[in-house]
């Protein structure tokens, strides 16, 4: 049997420092009561200490992803948190991940990366150990501490310097057998976030710094979330604004054939003074047009690009490099044109992922002129060889535009896709926003805004081509293994289920992530009154229950207002006046609603283990 302490708290022997009043930094919801009900301390900007009952809490979270992890076989391992430097050189990472990477210096000079992520360890761990083809698949993972080096941490645990991760990767001889595993997590994830009361959004995203094909992110809603989501209003459709598409509202032409013949009828080209009309809006009244008929060209730079550019326009010259030993070849830095309808935005996420590159931006002013032979504002794809020209989709139904004349004060009219320039690339670069159409059905697209909880990869050879990492197959054969990353923010979790579970007293938990099931408020715990406490603190042991007894001597509104703040689900009061008659009674209360009732003292401990069971029941199928 376990003992008291296993079951049982006593508010006077644990360290439960409420406040009355909110900080002044606390601007979200889950930081104020975070801090409020006594679950955590700040220690400096973006980090913070977990107390016992925000302790408690964060333990469940782990538990339930560790059960749902061994559940699809993976393994959990403890690497390291600090990381020698020479693997994330190794990968590429050492100069991509730029500021946020906290790097430091041993006593020997020797470089180390106190690791925002795990990729490099895990490959390096698992490049040691690989050596046959029977060794896979493989799935590993972690629940470990991290640290990134935000510019502005904010919003308490949701977005801190210091954080902590489940991290799992899998390694495999196939695609076939990596997709098997990406569904596992998948499922997996949808499990653990309903377990811990969570309503989460799963939704197609972009695979960022982390690189590879196939990925999905579990958002929450949230109004300050820092992620936009695309949502059909008719359909299962959701995705990140930086991945998501629509259905054209367009027609494009079939072939580039097809575009010359649609461009016949179209009159010659002709170039017209636009002075002072740089904007497309300038351009929509100097015109008395619409944003649509133009064509946007924008001059961009990108860093360290993977895609061939060898046979692009204008980039003969350029020339690759490792930016470390082992690292694919990349060139440091290009500028591409982009071409895009005047109504539309472009979305610089596909664009780099597009061109495999770590980050792009608006060239500068200089570049722009250097590249174009105009001043910005003038930009157009007719013409344009210094650079190569990616055009989005919606250019190739653009007959009779109008578009920049590569000089000071001049546009085209007339301009045709197909007979007047012809881009090196075509493809999907346009931010997608509220009223485009669901590319799956159709329906009309929404927007909301959304928390990143986790997210799923499929990471492909980025990391074991990098590292070396290989294998033999049954014939002897050396293979590089494919590789899956899937992640999980347990801080975050714990907030989001406090942004989605409160009220106006407190917190509201889902009673699989409540520091105790039930707390019991003796209203003076003394005779008869503790007696009875004290039995049903030991009935409810007997089940399992876990209690928090407030033992206190204090006001009863007092022990009421903290027992709302800190939002344990189900509250027993016993008090002498209930407790006098032939059938003692105490109170009981769930925490989500506003009337209690009595329960005699005998059936007390019986009703409240069926409650608690029942909603661990509910969560947990």
């Amino acid at each position: 049997m376990l003992s008291f302490k296993d079951y049982t708290m006593k508010f006077s022997e644990t360290l439960i420092p409420t406040l009355r009043e909110v900080p002044g930094d606390a601007v979200i919801v889950s930081h104020r009561l975070m801090l409020r009900a006594a679950m955590l301390r700040k220690l400096s900007n973006g980090l913070f200490a977990y107390l016992p009952l925000g302790l408690r809490s964060f333990r469940k979270v782990e538990r339930i992803i560790r059960e749902e992890m061994d559940a699809i076989g993976a393994l959990e391992i403890k690497p390291t948190v600090v990381v020698p430097g020479e693997l994330w050189k190794e990968s590429g990472r050492w100069d991509s991940m730029g500021e946020a990477l906290l790097r430091v210096k041993n006593r020997l000079g020797s470089d180390f990366v106190v690791s925002p992520t795990a990729e490099e360890a895990f490959t390096a761990l698992v490049r040691d150990e690989l050596s046959s083809y029977r060794q896979l698949p493989l799935s590993l993972y972690q629940i470990n501490t991290k640290y990134r080096d935000e510019v502005r941490p904010r919003y308490g645990v949701m977005r801190g310097r210091e954080f902590t991760m489940k991290d799992a990767y899998s390694f495999h001889t196939n695609e076939e057998s990596l997709d098997e595993t990406y569904q596992k997590m998948g499922r997996a994830y949808r499990r653990i976030f309903k377990r811990c009361g969570l309503t989460v959004i799963p939704v197609q995203a972009d695979s960022g710094a982390m690189g590879g094909t196939g990925s999905e992110e579990f958002m929450v809603e949230s109004e300050i979330g820092d992620n936009t989501l695309l949502l059909c209003k008719a359909g299962d459709y959701a995705a990140n604004v930086e991945k998501a598409g629509c259905k054209p509202d367009y027609s494009a032409p079939a072939s580039p054939e097809a575009a010359k013949a649609a461009a016949a009828s179209i009159p010659a080209l002709e170039k017209i003074d636009t002075p002072h009309v740089r904007t497309i809006e300038e351009l929509c009244a100097f015109l008395k047009t619409d944003a649509k008929k133009f064509i946007k060209t924008l001059i961009y730079k990108a860093v360290n690009v993977e895609l061939d550019l060898s046979s692009a326009p204008g980039c003969s010259k350029l020339q690759r490099r490792k930016p470390a030993p082992d690292a694919p070849e990349v060139y440091p830095e290009a500028f591409f044109a982009v071409a895009i309808r005047g109504d539309l935005d472009v979305n610089e996420v596909k664009l780099a992922a597009i061109i495999k590159a770590a980050e792009v931006m608006l060239a500068a002013d200089t570049d722009v002129e250097r590249i174009t032979g105009a001043p910005v504002g003038f930009a157009g794809p007719v013409g344009l060889s210094t650079v190569p020209v990616i055009a989005d989709e919606t250019v190739t139904a653009m007959n009779d535009a109008v578009a920049g004349a590569l000089a000071k004060d001049l546009h085209y009219t007339h301009v045709a896709y197909g007979r007047d320039f012809g881009p090196w690339l075509v493809t999907d670069l346009r931010t997608v926003v509220a009223g485009d159409r669901c590319p799956v059905c159709g329906g009309e697209l929404y927007e909301k805004k959304g928390n990143e909880l986790g997210h799923i990869f499929k990471l492909g050879y980025k990391y074991t081509t990098s590292m070396k990492v290989s294998y033999l197959d049954e014939n002897g054969k050396s293979h590089t293994p494919t590789m899956g990353c899937y992640g999980i923010g347990l801080d975050r979790t714990l907030a989001s289920a406090i942004e989605e579970h409160h009220d106006d007293q407190g917190i509201l938990w889902p009673i699989t992530l409540a520091p105790f099931h039930v707390i019991i408020i003796p209203i003076k715990y003394d005779g008869a009154v503790k007696a009875v406490t004290d039995q049903i603190v030991a009935e409810l042991e007997q089940k399992g229950i876990e209690i928090l007894l407030d033992d206190r001597n204090e006001r009863p509104g007092v022990k009421f207002n903290d027992a709302d703040l800190i939002g344990i689900p189900y509250r027993v009061v016993v008090g002498d006046k209930n407790l006098a008659g032939d059938t003692p009674k105490v109170e009981v209360k769930a925490r989500a609603e506003k009337e209690n009732r009595l329960v005699e003292v005998s059936k007390a401990a019986d009703e409240l283990a069926a409650l608690v069971f029942s909603a661990l029941a509910e969560l947990n199928r």
